[in-house]
C-alpha cells in the first residue's frame, strides 16, 4: 500500500506546528514508499540497522473489555506453540420493563414451553472442523449480581466470578452458524445464533416468579435491584470436553438474549409467543429502566511447559491481549549522524511452522509499536512519536496536546498484516512493517532520546498517565498469536531499514 501524500500546504502547516511546538527543525519526509529515490550509493543509501529484541514477562491478563465489545467463548486445548487457552462469558440479562409480567395485559399464560440463551454469533478463530462444548451455569457471586448499584466493575479478562450448578449444555458447530433457524411456526426466522436450550429447577422456578411488591419470596420481576437479589447473572463456560477455537459474541446485540417461550390465550385461540430478557449496556434509564448490566469475559493462559514460556533466542513469541510483547532495543539509532531519512522501516517476519497450523492459529491482524519511557522514576510506556497519523498534530509528552491522534494511520504507519512468499520454504508467510521515519529523523536532527520499544498485539491501548481512557485497536480479544524472528534470527532477522540522503 502507498503512504497518504499530503497536499503541499497541509504538509507545511504541520511541519510548522512541529517545529513551533519542540522549537527544533524537523526534517522529514512523507512520501510513498513507491517515490523513494533510487539507492545509488552516491546520493542515496540504504543501512540496515539490527535490534536487540527480548521476550519479555506476559502481560497482566488484566486487560479491558467494554460491554459493546465482542467477548470470546470457547477452548483451545492443543497449540502446540502457544499452550491452552480457556474463555468464559459472564453476564447479567433483564426484563425489558419493571414490573414485568409475563404476556400482555388480559393474556391468561396457559403454559411455558422453553427457555433458550442465545448469543449473537460475530465470528470465530482456530479449528472450526471441532464442535466447542459449552455448559450454561448461573452466576451465584453477589458482587456480580448487585455491584452496579454503587459501582462499576472493571471489566478485564481477569474478573471470574462464582459460578453454581448446570443449568444446559450443548455443542456448537460454528460451521452451522450461517444456517437458518425457524420459530414460532415459521412466523420469525435467526441465523448466526448461538442457541442453548436450558431446564431444571432454575426455569421452573423463571417461570413461577412474579411482580408483587408483598410477595418477597418470589418478587423478582417488581424492580431491577429485587430482580438482581434473586439473579445475580448466568455464565457460559467452556468446559474443554470438545473445541479447539474461540467463538465471538455481541452481548449488547438483540439477538443475545434469554428467550422464553410460552403460550397465552386473550378471547381467542391460544398463541405461542416468545418475550426475552436482555443486557442492558447503557447507564441510565436504558431499556430496563434500570442501571446498566454487569458483563466479564474471562480468558485463562495456560503456557508452562510450551516453546511460548521458554523462547530460543532466535524466536519471539506474540500472541493477541491478553497476551504476550517484545522488548526492542537499537542502540545504533543514537548515534547516527545528521541526515535526510527518506524512509525508516522495522520489518518483523513470521517464521513458519508449517501451512495448516499457521492457518488454522492464524497471525494477529494487527502488531503495534510503542516506547519505553524510562525516564521516570516508574518506566511507562507511551506511544510513538510524529508517526502514528501524518495529518494530526499529536504529542505524548505534553498534555495540553492530544497525547495519541483520534486516528492512527495505518496505511502510513503500518502493522498490519501482510502476506508474502516465505524464500526459503516457497510458501506463505506472514510479515509486518513500520514505518519510523519521522521519529527516526528526530532523533539523527535533534539528538532525542532513543527509547526502547514494545512490539505486541493490544485489543485497545491504554496510557493512565494521560488518560484512563481505553482506545479500541484492530484486534478482537484473543484472536491471533505468531511466532516471529528475533534480532539474531539467521533466516526471519528483525530489522530497521533505513534509507537516506547526505545534507
Amino acid at each position: 500500500m502507498q503512504k497518504r501524500i499530503l497536499p503541499l500546504a497541509v504538509t507545511a502547516v504541520l511541519l510548522i506546528s512541529i517545529i513551533s511546538l519542540n522549537c527544533t527543525k524537523l526534517d522529514t519526509t512523507d512520501i510513498g514508499s513507491d517515490q523513494l529515490p533510487v539507492v545509488d550509493n552516491v546520493n542515496t543509501f540504504a543501512d540496515t540497522l539490527f535490534i536487540n529484541s527480548t521476550q519479555e514477562n506476559f502481560f497482566s491478563d488484566s486487560t479491558y473489555i467494554g460491554t459493546y465489545d465482542d467477548y470470546a467463548l470457547g477452548s483451545i486445548p492443543n497449540d502446540p506453540l502457544f499452550g491452552r487457552t480457556t474463555a468464559n462469558i459472564y453476564m447479567q440479562l433483564k426484563p425489558p420493563f419493571y414490573p414485568y409480567y409475563w404476556g400482555n395485559s388480559g393474556d391468561t399464560i396457559v403454559g411455558f414451553d422453553s427457555v433458550v440463551l442465545c448469543l449473537k454469533y460475530k465470528g470465530f478463530w482456530g479449528d472450526s472442523l471441532a464442535p466447542i462444548s459449552l455448559d450454561v451455569r448461573e452466576v451465584n457471586d453477589a458482587v456480580f449480581g448487585r455491584s452496579r448499584d454503587t459501582v462499576v466493575l472493571g471489566n478485564t479478562t481477569a474478573y471470574k466470578p462464582n459460578v453454581g450448578s448446570i443449568l444446559g449444555s450443548a455443542f456448537i458447530d460454528v460451521r452451522k452458524m450461517g444456517d437458518t433457524i425457524r420459530l414460532n411456526n415459521g412466523r420469525d426466522i435467526v441465523m448466526n445464533q448461538i442457541r442453548i436450550k436450558l431446564s431444571g429447577p432454575w426455569v421452573t422456578a423463571l417461570f413461577g416468579r412474579d411482580s408483587i411488591k408483598a410477595n418477597s419470596a418470589n418478587n423478582a420481576f417488581y424492580n431491577d435491584s429485587i430482580y438482581r437479589s434473586f439473579y445475580n447473572g448466568i455464565a457460559v463456560i467452556a468446559n474443554g470436553a470438545s473445541g479447539n477455537g474461540l467463538l465471538y459474541a455481541s452481548l449488547s446485540d438483540t439477538a443475545t438474549k434469554l428467550e422464553v417461550h410460552f403460550r397465552r390465550k386473550n378471547g381467542g385461540a391460544v398463541d405461542s409467543v416468545y418475550t426475552s430478557l436482555r443486557l442492558n449496556p447503557v447507564f441510565g434509564p436504558g431499556p430496563a429502566n434500570a442501571p446498566i448490566s454487569n458483563t466479564s469475559n474471562y480468558i485463562q493462559r495456560t503456557r508452562s511447559g510450551y516453546p511460548v514460556s521458554n523462547p530460543v533466542a532466535s524466536e519471539h513469541y506474540i500472541q493477541t491481549a491478553p497476551g504476550t510483547f517484545v522488548n526492542l532495543n537499537i542502540p545504533a539509532l543514537a548515534t547516527l549522524s545528521n541526515r535526510i531519512i527518506h524512509r525508516a522501516e522495522i520489518i518483523v517476519e513470521q517464521i513458519p511452522t508449517n501451512p495448516l497450523l499457521d492457518e488454522t492459529f492464524s497471525a494477529p491482524n494487527f502488531l503495534f509499536l510503542d516506547l519505553k519511557d524510562t525516564t521516570t522514576t516508574t518506566a511507562k510506556w507511551k506511544p510513538m512519536y510524529f508517526d502514528l497519523n501524518t495529518s494530526e498534530i499529536y504529542y505524548p509528552d505534553n498534555n495540553a496536546i492530544p497525547y495519541i491522534p483520534s486516528q492512527i494511520n495505518y496505511q502510513y504507519f503500518g502493522g498490519y498484516r501482510r502476506s508474502k512468499t516465505d524464500p526459503l520454504t516457497g510458501g506463505l508467510m506472514k510479515y509486518y512493517t513500520f514505518n519510523i521515519s519521522r521519529y527516526v529523523q528526530q532523533i539523527v536532527t535533534e539528538h532525542t532520546r532513543s527509547y526502547d520499544m514494545r512490539l505486541y498485539a493490544p485489543f485497545n491501548l491504554n496510557y493512565p498517565q494521560y488518560s484512563g481512557a481505553y482506545i479500541p485497536f484492530g484486534n478482537n480479544i484473543a484472536f491471533g498469536r505468531v511466532r516471529i524472528g528475533s534480532g539474531t534470527n539467521n533466516n526471519y532477522r528483525m530489522k530497521l531499514r533505513i534509507v537516506w540522503s547526505k545534507l
